[in-house]
């Protein structure tokens, strides 16, 4: 039965929903607790770095069924505990203060890549990684599946940054209160359409893969890319997204407001 692309898909589903709900559970509950419980966080999560990483050197050399599956949750237990030390504070950048109102845009960028740098470094140096294992390995669902993810957050931070409709800041954590203020409000800007573009063509590429290998990897890397694809939509569609996970986390104990840069000529 889990050699089944419908099977697979869903699994890929309920791992996103899944482990991103379990991440914000903790760095919510961490803003709530003494100081230093973030940090605590992220240490106590050290097994899951074990797991993925273990679990990817394993799945690697297995061309199989359960090797697909493995190497898919390998990958995501490294992402999962890598963005953790995003979202706890733990790893970030050099720049933890607001952006200011009217600079100059290249500071603007400058600032912005400050808030994120060493976590995207982090990211970058795993990929190699990942890429170095896996070269001409029989299974590379890992490696494709921390691509995908990797690449899609790039798109989404700089479509964060050159400004959409709608930005969900919820459920940040206060760790990372000083970022929206990098973000920009606009209707849409020109990096939209291509990174729409080019998730849609990576669907339908893994989706051609599966209709000619039936190789159940593919329908795990398509299903995730559908959701990069659909968090992508999310942020120019109306749409709720947060009820997803709002039942899941802890209620703040006070209401803050995390202000947007606004930019009323976006294209």
């Amino acid at each position: 039965m889990t050699d089944s692309p419908w099977i697979a898909a869903l699994f890929a589903l309920f791992l996103w929903w899944f482990s991103t709900g379990a991440i914000l559970f903790v760095v919510k509950s961490s803003d709530q607790n003494a100081r230093g419980a973030h940090l605590r966080s992220v240490m106590f999560a050290v097994p899951f770095l074990i797991f993925g990483a273990v679990a990817v050197t394993m799945s690697i050399q297995m061309n199989s069924v359960g090797g697909a599956y493995l190497g898919f949750v390998g990958a995501l237990a490294l992402w999962g505990w890598i963005e953790l030390t995003f979202l706890a504070g733990v790893i970030t950048g050099p720049n933890r203060s607001f952006c200011p109102d009217d600079i100059p845009e290249w500071e603007r960028f400058v600032r912005s890549w400050g808030t994120i740098a060493y976590h995207e470094m982090l990211l970058a140096s795993a990929l190699v990684v990942l890429l170095t294992l896996a070269w001409d390995a029989p299974n590379q669902v890992a490696l494709w599946t921390f691509a995908v993810l990797f690449l899609a957050r790039i798109s989404a931070k700089l479509n964060l940054y050159f400004g959409v409709p709608k930005i969900n800041t919820e459920f940040l954590p206060t760790t990372l209160v000083h970022l929206p203020s990098h973000f920009r409000i606009a209707r849409l800007n020109w990096v939209f359409p291509v990174s729409v573009t080019a998730l849609t063509g990576a669907v339908t590429w893994w989706l051609i893969r599966l209709s000619e290998t039936g190789e159940v990897g593919f329908a795990l890397l398509a299903a995730l890319t559908a959701l990069a694809l659909l968090e992508h939509w999310l942020m120019v569609l109306p749409l709720p997204d947060e009820r997803l996970w709002r039942w899941m986390i802890p209620a703040p104990k006070t209401n803050e407001h995390i202000g947007l840069r606004e930019d009323p000529n976006g294209l």
